[in-house]
């Protein structure tokens, strides 16, 4: 702490002291003050300059030390210098005064409580930063929130300055201005209680709900200027219109059902969109068999002199589409019918704020009505703009499912999630797989170490990951295709027969209406906190509103975005980010939710860190799998879980636990206070748990106790 901060911490302490030891708060009494009334209002009347500023900065020094009396002090105002004088010198000292108290606060405490709460005060943070003064305004306006801890708790926010203060100018004014009439009538007060009555606090209360009401007037002013321009049908056809049908436009269409709306899907392509047809569900077969492969490779470890195994890589990839057609049914249009969704096969374009153009496949054109609309259109492969790209020719991982032949020579470009798992699929199958990566690792979202085990593990399975090389261009020479990249200021040839492009996903814009009606749009659809666009009654979800590009986070925006869209003005909710896990199922397998080392330090949040080897559990061991760690990061001193990264078997499955206990507040103590059955990987998360209590031991109690067991023994 700086000499700053102590020096007024000691000058707040002795003025603290020297109030309560006076005892200087019998002076702040409606008693003395009635018993010296005529006394004071005779040398108002002598002086009133000098009596005005005096009283003006002891009123500011009682609201900026935050003392109890400055509503004594209001009514003694009312009484000394009458109603307009009064609620003048009392308005503009009661702001002043809870802004140095506000200054002081921010001061002394402000650092503190964001490097100590920092995971909370983020959404604390972001709500002031949109809306904090609304909300000081609306705390202003009920006398029931104490001002003192109104003016302590703002300032450790980031609420501008100026901000507070012109906000609990107008804010204070219509209390400020009941006490001091009051106070104009001191003679018949005997005590604070006379002055707000039930029924005077009930008003207060109803004029504390005045910003609430006047907000949704504000917006729905707003609203109305948006929408203007654009006739309103008279009648709606439908409750809700879903614009895609992979996770994010299923599920809402799904919810939308259940509560029986009148809900129409319409998908021009595929119903389970990118995760049934060519995501998810195809890599992890793919992944499946490429697996059972390193396992036979590996037979020796197991005991078993020799496995072959003999394949055709046309059956593999037809097996993957086998997969896919058993997965089918449980997106397909039938069962969605049969939930009572409307299904159409069909192109979709938005003309109004509740109409959508539709072309169905049968070329049929029509025009629908409806009081909401979810654009849940999703993402693509991005493709970047390289020299001779289009002449060497490219798989996406929308297209790489074609294969029927295993490339001898595979590059992979990219090495994100999609392009490390297909990179060690292919590379299993027997393919010479060369993985470019531009930055200095793959993985790059996770902690280095991470992208270190997983590259190693890459090279020692005979991949060629090539890190810091910058694809330019493709040439074809001698019919052979080859990619010119640049590493360390020097051109690098690396040559190949197929190409796999996975360097990220964009988001699907295009032919929906949006530039018509204005929906801002640059890489995804921009929402507000609801999942709104510019028009309320529109609403996104999935990869096509970010921030995240997984299944499970659109299924996630979809229950937000449905029930917003089906209920919204009686109740609507903020979608929720605070718990978000994901995994990358190469070997070793990649989980994590929450913050890692690297967020911790790149946001200043402090964490402590506890590890457990996998390399040490009984289970890992008899399976042959015994590599890889858990690591947790926790809040210093205490359980808190901040977040979890899990590299291993199974890391995916294993990391649902720490979501739960996340997402409900569960810390480390009460997962090691739970049975895990033995033996199982899921015990590394209770052997975790137990290296953090171990770090966290009480020595000095243990070693009284170490005494206490000494003297039993005599």
């Amino acid at each position: 702490m700086n000499i700053r901060r102590l020096l007024l911490i000691a000058a707040l302490a002795g003025l603290l002291v020297a109030y309560f030891a006076l005892d200087l708060g019998r002076f702040l009494s409606i008693e003395h003050f009635k018993s010296q009334q005529e006394a004071i209002e005779a040398w108002r009347n002598a002086q009133p300059v000098k009596a005005g500023l005096l009283f003006f900065v002891a009123y500011v020094a009682v609201t900026g030390l935050s003392l109890p009396g400055a509503a004594v002090m209001t009514l003694a105002g009312g009484a000394i210098f009458g109603l307009f004088w009064g609620l003048l010198l009392v308005s503009f000292a009661s702001s002043l005064g809870a802004t140095l108290a506000f200054l002081a606060s921010r001061f002394l405490l402000r650092d503190w409580v964001q490097k100590r709460f920092s995971d909370r005060m983020r959404a604390i943070n972001a709500g002031i930063d949109k809306e904090g003064g609304f909300y000081l305004f609306t705390l202003r306006l009920v006398p029931l929130f104490p001002f003192f801890v109104i003016n302590l708790v703002m300032g450790l926010t980031p609420l501008k300055t100026r901000t507070f203060y012109w906000v609990s100018q107008l804010g204070m004014l219509a209390g400020t201005l009941v006490y001091v009439n009051a106070g104009t009538q001191l003679a018949r007060i005997d005590s604070l209680a006379g002055i707000l009555s039930p029924a005077l606090v009930a008003s207060f209360v109803l004029l504390g709900f005045f910003p609430l009401i006047a907000k949704k007037i504000v917006d729905a002013l707003a609203a109305r200027k948006v929408y203007a321009g654009w006739k309103k049908p008279a009648r709606f056809n439908r409750n809700l219109i879903v614009i895609g049908a992979g996770s994010a436009g299923l599920v809402t269409a799904y919810i939308a059902a259940a509560v029986k709306a009148k809900v129409t899907l319409i998908e021009k392509h595929k119903l389970g969109g990118d995760c049934l047809n060519t995501g998810c569900v195809p890599s992890k077969a793919i992944i499946r068999s490429a697996r059972l492969l390193s396992h036979m490779q590996r037979s020796q470890e197991f005991g078993i002199r020799e496995a072959k195994a003999e394949f055709d890589f046309a059956e593999v990839m037809e097996r993957v589409q086998r997969v896919i057609r058993t997965v089918e049914p449980h997106d397909s249009a039938e069962r969605y019918s049969e939930l009572g969704v409307e299904v159409i096969a069909g192109s979709a374009k938005i003309v109004s704020p509740w109409e959508v153009e539709l072309v169905r496949h049968s070329g049929e054109h029509e025009r629908l009505t409806t009081r909401s609309i979810v654009i849940a259109t999703g993402g693509r492969p991005f493709v970047p703009s390289l020299p001779g790209l289009e002449e060497v020719g490219y798989y996406t991982s929308d297209t790489i499912w074609e294969l029927r032949q295993l490339p001898r020579r595979l590059l992979v470009l990219g090495g994100g999630p999609i392009g490390c798992e297909l990179t060690q699929a292919f590379s299993r199958f027997g393919a010479q797989v060369t993985q470019v990566q531009q930055g200095p690792r793959i993985m790059v979202r996770e902690d280095p170490e991470v992208s270190e085990m997983v590259t190693q593990r890459f090279r020692d399975e005979g991949i060629a990951v090539l890190l810091n090389h910058q694809a330019k261009a493709f040439v074809v020479e001698d019919g052979e295709k080859t990619l010119l990249a640049e590493h360390q200021g020097e051109e690098v040839r690396i040559p190949f027969d197929a190409l796999l492009v996975a360097v990220g996903r964009a988001a699907n814009l295009s032919g929906y209406g949006l530039e018509e009606l204005g929906i801002a749009a640059d890489r995804t659809i921009e929402t507000n906190d609801f999942l709104q666009t510019k028009y309320p009654n529109i609403y996104a979800a999935g990869d096509v509103a970010g921030p995240f590009q997984f299944t499970h986070t659109a299924a996630h925006q979809a229950w937000y975005a449905a029930v917003n869209a089906l209920f919204d003005p009686f109740r609507k909710f903020r979608a929720d980010y605070s718990v978000i896990p994901w995994a990358t199922f190469v070997e070793p397998e990649v989980a994590r939710v929450g913050l890692n080392e690297t967020d911790a330090r790149e946001r200043n949040i402090p964490y402590e860190v506890t590890r457990y080897g996998i390399d040490d559990l009984d289970r890992a061991i008899a399976d042959g799998e015994a590599h890889g760690f858990i690591k947790v990061l926790t809040v210093p001193g205490k359980d808190r879980i901040l977040g979890v990264t899990i590299v291993g078997e199974h890391g995916g499955d294993l990391i649902a636990e720490y979501v739960l206990a996340m997402r409900h507040g569960i810390g480390l103590n009460k997962i090691l206070g739970t049975i895990h059955i033995y033996p199982t990987l899921a015990e590394a998360n209770k052997y975790v748990a137990g290296n953090w209590k171990k770090a966290h031991a009480p020595q000095k109690l243990l070693a009284w106790v170490a005494r206490f067991h000494a003297w039993r023994r005599g």
